[in-house]
């Protein structure tokens, strides 16, 4: 199942799926800056440009504490969760993948509760970045791409969210890099993957390159003491598509609430910041997946809608929100 990566993509160019009989994604160069491209699956076919958006907007996990009659209507089972939310967002980051391969039947189920143009983000599990660092993981990767594979073209990207390293695990960048090469030279072309460095000293040019020759997207964070896109001296886009991760400062937060149901840390200024950079990004073609974190000021929810609000009250191009929200009130109103 696995082909060697290495094919160079120029910059609008969007990474498809390749799986024979099954799923393939066919792209067309934008001669225009219209992401519009066709899903095939099953012998059916639909047009993204209906119902997908050029950046496509979520939340780190679909529960927290505190969202239940935040977010949630009161009374309503948590099995119905996953189904409400997607009708108000196009996405999620699933952390959870993040502590273990789920079960078969648990992403059997995430595809059937969801519309046909929702997509699903996942990390990596923590055996593979944290524990093993890319070394004797291969069985541990293929089941885990074996079984996210179940959601089939629901399967967005794909994040190895790597710790911060000290000395003791990696001298130096250079010698992560040796070690991050012959893995990202395994991975399978027909999926989307992305890296988060947290090494701040290890963002350069090198690492971007290195990337973009793999097509492999940097993840971009908004998150104590790591630089934004804008403070970074190269070019952060590294494939036909990014990922942002608005995270804020975990250790603060949580020193205020351990609850997450309501914005206790005005991000305005930052939000405000990343819709800027967010359009210019997509002025280049480029397909965006952002997804906030309840640390990054309280109620990730209300952070996307926060952003929405704030991309609409520029008179930019609208972004798209799924069908049946646009017949409801605001989330927050």
């Amino acid at each position: 199942m696995v082909r060697s990566r290495g094919s160079t993509f120029t910059l609008w160019q969007l990474p498809a799926f390749r799986r024979p009989a099954e799923l393939r994604q066919l792209v067309r160069p934008p001669a225009t800056r219209n992401l519009s491209f066709r899903w095939e699956f099953a012998g059916f076919g639909y047009n993204s440009r209906v119902n997908q958006p050029q950046i496509l907007l979520g939340t780190s996990s679909f529960t927290a504490k505190g969202w239940e009659a935040s977010f949630y209507p009161k009374a309503m089972r948590s099995a119905d969760y996953l189904a409400y939310y997607a009708e108000r967002f196009h996405t999620v980051e699933v952390d959870s993948t993040f502590y273990g391969c789920p079960s078969a039947r648990t992403v059997a189920n995430w595809g059937a509760k969801t519309p046909k143009d929702f997509i699903f983000s996942v990390k990596v599990p923590q055996v593979i970045t944290h524990e093993k660092r890319l070394i004797d993981c291969d069985a541990d990767l293929n089941e885990f791409l074996s079984t996210m594979e179940l959601l089939g073209h629901k399967l967005g990207p794909i994040v190895l969210q790597f710790p911060f390293f000290d000395r003791r695990t990696f001298r130096d960048r250079h010698e992560f890099l040796d070690r991050v090469i012959p893995f990202l030279r395994k991975l399978p072309t027909a999926h989307k993957f992305a890296i988060e460095i947290r090494n701040r000293t290890w963002l350069d040019a090198e690492l971007a390159n290195l990337l973009r020759n793999h097509s492999i997207a940097l993840v971009l964070q908004d998150r104590s003491r790591m630089p934004g896109p804008t403070e970074l001296k190269f070019d952060p886009i590294t494939a036909g598509w990014t990922y942002i991760r608005w995270l804020g400062d975990r250790k603060s937060i949580e020193g205020q609430t351990a609850t997450w149901d309501k914005v206790i840390v005005d991000r305005t200024t930052e939000l405000t910041s990343w819709v800027d950079f967010c359009y210019q990004t997509m002025k280049r073609g480029v397909l965006v997946y952002a997804y906030a974190n309840n640390h990054y000021a309280g109620h990730a929810p209300a952070t996307i809608e926060q952003f929405r609000n704030l991309w609409s009250g520029r008179g930019l191009p609208e972004i798209g929100i799924p069908q049946r929200l646009r017949q409801q009130p605001s989330l927050f109103d």
